[in-house]
């Protein structure tokens, strides 16, 4: 990678630690106790994987809403708790269950002293490396079923129940890390923001009564796609498409199941800054509940895996003329209550 290219993702991770932070979370506190107290209003907390600068050791942190990054093993190591889940590991922690998340709670409301802040801080996807494939549900809104309606057959309706798929693991990419392009693989790479579901109790044959009992928290991913691959080859079928290396930026953190209302998000892709799409998860079809009432028919879910509930419309592939991303594109996908995730297509 040249200097430049290196430079210019390294200034866009930078510019976007600035807007990581909800708006909903309110103004950044003017001291710690400030915002223990806001962390201490919501039942939600903002779980993140990082490393820093010379240290490529990635750890959990709990990010507060002043933008303190702690560290969870070491604010354990420092008060001499021990902690029920492996704090290098997000999984580890998702698996802990109440007793990990009130823990992580006591550590955040009681973090003093030093922390790193958002701009000091490498964030990798919250789960870096997926234990199994990624979940996802095609065609979950209607207007972008339609807007696809011109590139398959006309006749055919809409799905009664969820349409499946996966993405490889290696797809998985940090919220701020360069997605790879290479012409000799694809040139019609295109956009998908979706709002991701991370799973936090095993379970099988959910009802839709009991399915978000088994809901960790969520989060934001790109469902980057190579349509050359996706329509042209391989009879047609989604999964090599959906399954390049780096085409599945997730983060910047979880945002844990509590007050988050995830019926009502607005959910925005913009490449190079124009907003292509614009929308809300109240339009999609099949909600949550149903989602993993319908996955989980006969097949286990595990604490960590991930789900991706959909895109809505405003992709390039159906756009007239069609619209791709190129070498040093931005896209950024930002759903509110969470954040934003930043990332630049990159020459190989």
């Amino acid at each position: 990678m040249k200097e430049s290219r290196r430079d210019f993702i390294a200034m866009g991770a930078t510019l976007a630690a600035g807007a990581m932070l909800p708006s909903t979370a309110g103004a950044a506190a003017a001291d710690g106790e400030t915002a223990r107290q806001n962390l201490a209003a919501t039942t939600d907390l903002r779980l993140a994987t990082y490393s820093m600068p010379g240290h490529p050791a990635l750890r959990t942190a709990v990010v507060l809403n002043d933008g303190r990054v702690v560290d969870l093993g070491r604010e354990a190591r420092r008060r001499g708790m021990k902690l029920a889940f492996d704090p290098a590991s997000m999984i580890s922690l998702i698996a802990g269950g109440d007793a990990a998340l009130k823990q992580v709670r006591a550590l955040a409301e009681g973090a003093k002293g030093e922390h790193p802040r958002l701009a000091d801080v490498h964030f990798a996807s919250p789960i870096p490396v997926p234990q199994r494939n990624i979940y996802a549900v095609g065609w979950n809104y209607l207007a972008h079923f339609e807007e696809g309606k011109a590139l398959r057959d006309p006749n055919q309706k809409y799905p009664e129940h969820p349409v499946f798929f996966s993405k490889a693991q290696h797809t998985m990419n940090g919220p701020f890390s360069p997605i790879p392009y290479d012409p000799k693989v694809s040139t019609l790479i295109d956009w998908e923001g979706e709002l991701a579901v991370i799973i936090g109790k095993r379970g099988r044959n959910l009802t839709e009564a009991n399915a978000m009992d088994h809901v960790f928290g969520f989060s934001i991913i790109n469902d980057t796609t190579a349509r050359d691959l996706q329509q042209k080859r391989h009879g047609g079928q989604w999964f090599k498409g959906k399954s390049l290396d780096g085409h599945g930026p997730m983060g910047p953190w979880i945002v844990t199941r509590g007050a988050l209302d995830h019926e009502r998000l607005k959910l925005q892709t913009r490449v190079n800054g124009v907003v292509k799409q614009d929308a809300n998860t109240a339009q999609m079809f099949f909600k949550v509940p149903t989602i993993l009432a319908e996955l989980s028919m006969g097949l286990t879910l595990e604490p960590g895996d991930i789900i991706a509930t959909g895109t809505p419309p405003g992709i390039g592939h159906a756009r007239k003329p069609p619209e791709y991303m190129k070498p040093g594109d931005v896209m950024e996908t930002e759903i509110s209550g969470i954040g934003v995730i930043r990332n630049v297509i990159t020459a190989v």
